[in-house]
């Protein structure tokens, strides 16, 4: 009975910690995509020194950085909230099924 608490104690503090991972993620994301947009909108061309460029097409990158970490995010949510999405399992049990059927089917023939 202990062993079971404990296990799902372990998975409890697992689960816990990929959440945290998953809300540190979200808020670096912000903030550091944040700063490189107002930079790229010239918001912060005040706080820069003299000899930092200033001209935006310095910074078209910025839009490829935050649509890639973007999608890279959105599968760390996917990955994260997997048990969540039951139409993944689901497809999976019809393959099966599907799959099962047919070689019952191959193998009845030949009875």
């Amino acid at each position: 009975m202990e062993t079971n608490r404990n296990l799902l104690r372990r998975n409890a503090e697992k689960r816990v910690k990929e959440l945290k991972g998953y809300y540190s993620h979200i808020i670096i994301f912000v903030i550091v995509n944040g700063i490189l947009y107002l930079l790229k909108t010239g918001v912060l061309n005040s706080l820069l020194p003299e000899a930092f460029p200033k001209e935006s097409y310095y910074y078209d990158w910025i839009n490829a950085n935050i649509l890639i970490w973007g999608l890279i995010l959105l599968v760390h949510t996917l990955i994260l909230f997997r048990h969540k999405f039951t139409f993944f399992k689901k497809w999976e049990e019809r393959q099966i099924q599907k799959y099962m059927d047919e070689d019952r089917s191959k193998v009845d023939k030949y009875k």
